[in-house]
Formats: structure tokens, sequence, C-alpha cells
């Protein structure tokens, strides 16, 4: 038997002045950046100033809005809506970020010692877990500017996406580690007698590290660790802030989803974990899904008339109308099934179904379509293209 989710109601999500974050996340590859993009347009046609945020490195955003590129400041995207609503989009640029994290809590001297060293130009470039604090950081500037009525966070591909839930708990983990802790003891006991502490308690480990890395990685470390050490305070601050902000009921999580087993298992794996860290989820998006004008003809009809007709040799077009027909609701029938899998196991989740588009999205009034659809729940059925 075919269980009915609740219906995900976006413009009620959208309207909502209590709501200032949405965030989309979802596995690569199912529309995750166009859903978002859409959202933030129909926020916009609905009379509200948003802003999209991307953390997916993809250019696609861009394209759609009319942009020629997007970087680390709020662009202005020119609608062609009439009210008061306005629409910015922006891409997370990461060590930008950072570089001015570093510039707003540190003094100019401190600042350039940090902006300099070249640990700190590895570390903000490509360290494991820096793209999602950073996210994390941008999300809190954006709320605390408090120049939007709706901030839209477009997160990146895969599980990685809720990385940036762990952005606290993991930054904690990097300054409380006993290497770190190593490198800060000779500043935090003052001068040369400092080192002279190090190199009695920790004599054996200082020369393995040496060795090991090198001593100008070694000494650039700990001068990194030495100018950063004030700062590190406010960044584990800032980003338990902005986690409690993700769990405030201001936020909405929608879940993206393409109809394909691997997708709609990614998305039961996404629904669990934001239960589990009480984070609020407004629902999943299946996107793509494809539909029929000819619904009522069923796979095997239509399959047994295209076979009938090529047996008797007449209207070959006909029968192969017939057979991409058949094909097309056997293909609905099976992201039918891995709906209702999804379904079965979180009866609670609202949904919303959007269908296939015949082409892909390259402009604001394929967005507009989409947020159409997104808007208009599960009772859309137009023509599908595979």
């Amino acid at each position: 038997m075919t269980r009915i989710p609740p219906v995900l109601d976006v413009d009620a999500i959208l309207d909502d002045s209590h709501t200032r974050i949405v965030v989309c996340c979802g596995s690569g590859g199912v529309g995750k950046t166009t859903t978002a993009a859409a959202l933030g347009l129909r926020a916009v046609e609905r009379g509200r100033r948003a802003v999209v945020l991307t953390v997916d490195p993809a250019r696609r955003l861009a394209q759609s809005m009319g942009l020629t590129e997007l970087d680390n400041t709020p662009r202005l995207v020119h609608t062609a809506t009439d009210g008061e609503g306005q629409l910015f989009a922006m891409m997370l640029d990461m060590k930008r970020t950072f570089d001015e994290i570093i510039e707003a809590h540190a003094d100019p001297e401190r600042a350039r010692q940090i902006l300099t060293n070249p640990f700190y130009q590895s570390l903000s470039s490509s360290f494991a877990g820096t793209q999602e604090y950073m996210a994390m950081e941008k999300l809190g500037q954006l709320r605390r500017s408090d120049e939007w009525d709706l901030i839209i966070v477009d997160t990146p591909p895969s599980r990685s996406a809720l990385d940036f839930l762990d952005a606290p708990e993991r930054l904690g983990r990097f300054l409380d580690g006993r290497f770190i802790r190593l490198l800060m003891a000779p500043a935090k006991a003052g001068g040369r007698s400092a080192f002279k502490l190090l190199n009695a308690g920790f004599g054996l480990v200082a020369g393995a590290m040496t060795k090991l890395l090198g001593a100008q990685v070694i000494k650039d470390l700990q001068t990194f660790v030495s100018a950063l050490d004030a700062v590190f305070g406010g960044f584990r601050q800032r980003a338990e802030m902005t986690y409690k902000l993700l769990q405030a009921p201001g936020t909405a999580f929608v879940v993206v989803a393409a109809p394909e087993r691997d997708a709609m298992r990614e998305a039961s794996y996404f629904v669990e974990r934001l239960a589990e860290e009480r984070m609020p989820l407004a629902g999943l998006v299946i996107n793509r899904v494809h539909l029929s004008p000819a619904a009522g003809l069923s796979a095997a009809r239509s399959a047994a008339a295209a076979e009938d007709l090529e047996a008797r040799g007449e209207h070959d077009l006909t029968a192969a109308v017939l057979r991409l027909h058949a094909g097309r609701m056997q293909l609905a029938a099976r992201e039918h099934r891995e709906r209702d899998h999804f379904v079965s196991a979180h009866p609670t989740v609202p949904v919303v179904e959007v269908p296939a588009m015949p082409q892909d999205v390259h402009d604001l009034d394929g967005l507009h379509a989409i947020g159409q659809l997104l808007a208009a729940g599960a009772d859309t059925a137009v023509p599908r293209s595979a």
C-alpha cells in the first residue's frame, strides 16, 4: 500500500518572517544548487530580501542568475520582480574568509605574522575541514549583519555537506590536541626559558618531530600557533554560536534528492543525522521526477500494443512511441518505489516532488519555473523528459 507523506509547503516557509536561514543539503548531482537558487528567487518574488550563499565551487549558480562570476561578496541579481524583494548571490571564498577573520580579530602586527606564515597559507587553502568551518563563519557573518530577511545556504555535495555541523567540535579537537599544546607551550610559558622547559620535558618528541617534518616547518608552525593563540578562542566561540543558530526555530533544513536509490539513501542519512543533531528539518525535495501525460496507459499495455503493431508490420512510428512510453512508465515506477521506501522509513517528513524539466535550467526564467513547481507541491503533473 502506497503511503502518502505530508506535503512540504515551500511558500509557507518562505513567507514566515521568523524563518531567517534555509540550508539546502543533499548528495551531488541532484539539483541542489538549482533548488537553492529557485528558493531564493521565489522568496524575492514574495517580497523578501534574500541572499544565496553557495559553498559548491560549480559556476552554475552565477550563470543561471545572469552574473559573470560570484565571489565572497554578495552581488545583486537583477530580477524582473516588482515590490520590495531583492536577490543577492555569493560563493564562499575559503581563504579570503579566513584572511578577513584574522584581519578583524588580530592587531595589525599579529595579523601580518599570521597571514605571511607558510603554515597558515597552507592551512587556509587546503587543510581538511577548513571549507566547512569557513562556511560556518560566513553564515554567522551574514546573519549578524542583519542585512537580509533570508539566507539560503547551498552546501557542498555528498555527505560532507553536513561536515559544517562538526566544525566547532573539530576545531576544538585540533586546538586541544597534544601536538598543538606542545607547540603552544613555548608561547604560553614565555621566552627562552619556555624553550628550555620544552626541551627538558619533550626533548625526544620534539627531536622526532624535527626529523620527521624538518626544523623550518616546526619553526613556522610554532610561530603560527603562537601568533594565532589569541584569535583561536573567538573562532571556537563564533562557531558554537552559529551551531546554536542552526538549531534555532528560525532555521529550516531542506534535503534535496533525486528519485534514485543512492540519492534517496543519502537523503535518509541526512534526515537521520539532522534528527540526531536536533536540527529543524523542513522536509525533502525529490527533484527530477519523471511523469507522463498518458499515465493511464501502463507500461505493460503500451509494450503489448507496440509488439502487436510490430508483428503486423504497421505504424512503425506509433510502435516506437509506445516503446518509449513503456520505458518512461517503467522508470516512473522505479522512482515511485524509491520514494515509497523513504516514506516508509520517515513517514512524518514532508515531501514535495519536482518534475524533470525538458532542458537544463540556465537562467532566471528557468529558476522561476522551478520555484513554481516547488510551491505547487505533489499535485503538479506536467510532461517530463528523460
